[in-house]
């Protein structure tokens, strides 16, 4: 593949804060990339700096091998859609999705060709001559998408650009926005605090913390084996414990922690003996029983609450030191247990399914 985006230690400070501490980031033609992390971890300013509504204060941003660190905005092929959409109240859909090409000298005829033509290609091609002040907020999102996708460009940049839809609306819009990509081929950059978004989405995803990359990988390969403490506790439901190695070779390696001793595969080199280690162990991996489970790792908890969405159910536990364990299950799968706060229930993993956090405790 060819290389679209390149940051190369890209630092970006605004006084005495650094909102990019150094980003080194390559991005591939035609991919979809998602970047996430919690407020104020650059993901947004890094965003800000592809589109030129930001210089970096030293490092090397290339976009197709040319070099854009100066740049303005209007002579870059790089349309943001914010979360607030920004359209123009004051022109109707055809009109805002015309905007674009209107700055970019196109002809009234052909303007108006390609603005329907995205608008049908979006499903709401019979609200062309609505003003957008009149259109629902799925509808007004998707003017929008046509008004930045209509001078089809190279790289889209996306801001947290579901966030304000209700909960269907998302859903549908992530199918529209993941065939649009794939169909044209644009390289999607992708902000978001939605981790059911990035992951149902992106090609990659890129985890920030504090101004710098916490993770880059595939979906899966993040939520199955984060690289560090930060990243199993942003995403997903994990459990995290952390104790001292007791035993270690190649094949498991034993951690001795306030509430047991636990077996773990390790995935590469095991740790030396008397380093300290954590392990995760994710909420859907985690077997749960009322009665005691005669394997290495068990361990019995309280059950504190619930948590019930459609057919999925988190139960929050919690071991005798205080330990809080969270456990994802089918609700059909709950039929036989006595779900009553208070009780006691067993839970079980295999060490094949724990994750080993080499050195990190805190």
């Amino acid at each position: 593949m060819t290389a679209l985006v390149e940051l190369e230690g890209v630092v970006k400070r605004f006084g005495d804060f650094t909102a990019v501490e150094r980003m080194d980031l390559t991005i591939e033609q035609g991919e979809f990339i998602a970047i996430m992390g919690p407020s104020g971890c650059g993901k947004t300013t890094t965003l800000r700096m592809l589109a030129g509504l930001e210089q970096p204060t030293s490092g090397t941003i290339r976009i197709g091998g040319e070099m854009m660190n100066d740049v303005p905005p209007h002579k870059r092929d790089t349309p943001l859609v914010w979360q607030s959409l920004a359209l123009f109240p004051f022109l109707n859909a055809r009109e805002n999705v015309e905007f674009g090409l209107k700055m970019r000298g196109f002809d009234a005829a052909t303007r108006k060709r390609k603005a329907l033509d995205w608008l049908e290609r979006l499903d709401i091609g019979e609200f062309a001559e609505r003003n957008v002040d009149t259109l629902s907020g799925g509808q007004r999102q998707r003017v929008a998408l046509a008004r930045s996708l209509v001078t089809e460009p190279q790289l889209l940049l996306l801001d947290e650009p579901l966030s304000a839809l209700d909960a269907h609306l998302v859903i549908r819009m992530q199918s529209v926005l993941t065939r649009l990509q794939r169909e044209l081929g644009i390289t999607f950059v992708y902000v978001t605090h939605s981790q059911s978004e990035a992951f149902a989405m992106a090609d990659r995803v890129v985890i920030m913390s504090k101004g710098n990359i916490a993770q880059i990988g595939k979906p899966r390969d993040i939520y199955r084996t984060p690289a560090n403490r930060f990243v199993a506790e942003f995403v997903g439901r994990n459990n995290i414990l952390s104790g001292t190695v007791t035993t270690a070779d190649a094949a498991a390696v034993q951690i001795e922690t306030p509430v047991g001793s636990f077996t773990v595969t390790p995935e590469g080199p095991p740790p030396a003996i008397g380093q300290t280690a954590s392990f995760v162990i994710a909420a859907d991996l985690v077997n749960i029983t009322e009665t005691a489970q005669n394997t290495g790792n068990s361990l019995s908890c309280t059950l504190i609450s619930e948590e019930f969405i459609g057919s999925m159910v988190t139960l929050f536990l919690e071991a005798a030191d205080g330990t809080e364990f969270k456990v994802q299950v089918q609700e059909r799968a709950l039929g036989s247990l006595d779900l009553k706060s208070g009780n006691t229930l067993h839970l079980s993993w295999s060490a094949d399914n724990a994750h080993l956090l080499i050195g990190e405790t805190e």
